[in-house]
This record gives structure tokens, C-alpha cells and sequence, in this order.
């Protein structure tokens, strides 16, 4: 799904936000709704949960977000947040510094950040600020204004990231004599690198750290980024498997599930 047009831009939009004026015509500094805000979307996209006590600003990523392929909730404080997080399960935080109550950075440190990565809004640009964030356990720091693309890039990476470190125990599949790393992305044969592009490497990289798990085309999509098309993730399947496999018109270890997705099944 394309991203909206640019008159959604969220530099101007974080000016107009600063004012309090509610989207929807409501009141200036009116809480916004929370709970499920999610699109027609398939339930294996990343699900975002925004936390910022600006409504406006919170209406403008929920949609632009959505648009880009990902399932969306919000909330407007720290509270709402735990509410839902007590509920759903979520993928990826996008909180903003400075709210009523408790502070962004404050949940920040409270949080298992381990199990749910973090990236921070703040109208804040001083290195101070940035380093007290990163020291709070956030993965990325965004300063406000920004693009709308930037966000959507920036949380691909950190899901990108956590996937490689969520991988196997060892770090490394095994596929016959061809070992790969997934941690450095790199497929060797006999300790000689055998070349993988980087979307190649990429996907190996998400087929591995879900070995024998089947991983809808669509899942892959996201995984590799939100402008990848499912038609490309075909493609660079066939191409991995003239890598992979012994025959590739008879997979071994890079198998399709017809209907579902496509599965590695390493040694």
C-alpha cells in the first residue's frame, strides 16, 4: 500500500500540533481515542503502538503509518500505554519525550525494553537529550519536525534488527556444506563467502532466524521493508535457491508451502 501523499508531512504537521487543536474538531489538548486503530491489514504486519499526548500528531502517524502497511494503536500518556500493552501484544513503541504525567523517558526505563524496542519523539535536539534517551534503553531517537519516510525507515530497521538478534542460539544455520551467519549476513561454503546481495542476505537472514517456521509472502515483505512487493520476495527466493540448494528445481532446505509462504528447514 503506497504511503499518503506528502500533504501529510509531518514537519509542518508537528507545528501545527504544538497549537493543541484536535483533528477531528474537538477541543484543544482533548485526549485522542485510544485502542485498536488498525486498517484493513493482514494480522502478520508489525504492530505499532504511538504513545504521544498530542492528538493531532497521533492521528497523522497512526494513518501514514497504517497507509505504509503496519497495524496501528495509540494512546495519549503512559497510562493508556500500559492499559494496552496489558491487552495486545505489540512489536515496536514510538513515545514521545515529554507528556503530562509520566515522562516518555520514564516509561522508557521501566519497560522491558529487550522484548519491546523503542524509538523516541522528542521536539528536543540537544546530544544530551538524544544520549539520555538511548541511555533510557530506546533503540532510535527521532527529533520533531521530521518526514513521515524517515519514521516508516527508521522503525523498519529496528524491527529489521531485532530479528537477527532474536535468531538462533548459535548465530548460524546450517544448509548442507553452506553455513550462514546471521548475525554478520554472510554465507560461506567451506570458510570461502559465497556472494549474497543485501536483499538476499536479508531474507535469508528473517527465513533463519524462523527456521522451520512458515513465513507468509507477506510476512517477508515487511520484514525486508514496506516498499518491497511480494512479487520481488518470489523472485529473490528462486535466486537464493540457485545458491542454496543442490537443485533448485527440488529444494532441500528453502521450501514453498503452497497457499501459506515459503519455510527454511536447515540441518
Amino acid at each position: 500500500m503506497a504511503p499518503p501523499s506528502s500533504n501529510l508531512a509531518l514537519p509542518s504537521a508537528a507545528r501545527i500540533a504544538s497549537s493543541g487543536s484536535g483533528l477531528d474538531g474537538g477541543p484543544p489538548g482533548r485526549p485522542g481515542t485510544t485502542g485498536l486503530q488498525a486498517g484493513a491489514l493482514t494480522t502478520t504486519a508489525p504492530h505499532i503502538l504511538v504513545v504521544d499526548d498530542d492528538r493531532r500528531l497521533r492521528d497523522l502517524l497512526r494513518r501514514y503509518l497504517e497507509n505504509s502497511g503496519f497495524r496501528v494503536s495509540t494512546a495519549a500518556d503512559t497510562t493508556q500505554a500500559d492499559g494496552l500493552l496489558a491487552s495486545i501484544a505489540c512489536d515496536l513503541l514510538v513515545l514521545d519525550v515529554m507528556m503530562p504525567g509520566e515522562s516518555g523517558l520514564a516509561m522508557a526505563r521501566r519497560i522491558d525494553t529487550e522484548a519491546l524496542p523503542v524509538l523516541m519523539l522528542t521536539a528536543m535536539g540537544e546530544a544530551s537529550d538524544r544520549v539520555n534517551g538511548l541511555e533510557a534503553g530506546a533503540d532510535d531517537y527521532l527529533v520533531k519536525p521530521f518526514e513521515p519516510r524517515e519514521l516508516v525507515l527508521r522503525i523498519e530497521t529496528i524491527l529489521r534488527r531485532r530479528v537477527r538478534s532474536e535468531s538462533v542460539s548459535g548465530g548460524a544455520v546450517r544448509l548442507g556444506p553452506l553455513l550462514f551467519d546471521i548475525r554478520r549476513l554472510e554465507l560461506t561454503d567451506g570458510g570461502e563467502r559465497v556472494y549474497l546481495t543485501s536483499l538476499q542476505a536479508e531474507l535469508l537472514a528473517a527465513l533463519a532466524a524462523h527456521a522451520g517456521t512458515v513465513l507468509s509472502r507477506d510476512r517477508l515483505r515487511r520484514m525486508l521493508g514496506a516498499q518491497v512487493e511480494e512479487r520481488t520476495v518470489d523472485v529473490q527466493v528462486n535466486r537464493l535457491r540457485r545458491k542454496i540448494e543442490r537443485d533448485p528445481g527440488f529444494p532441500q532446505y528453502l521450501q514453498t508451502v503452497r497457499g501459506k509462504g515459503y519455510v527454511l528447514r536447515p540441518d
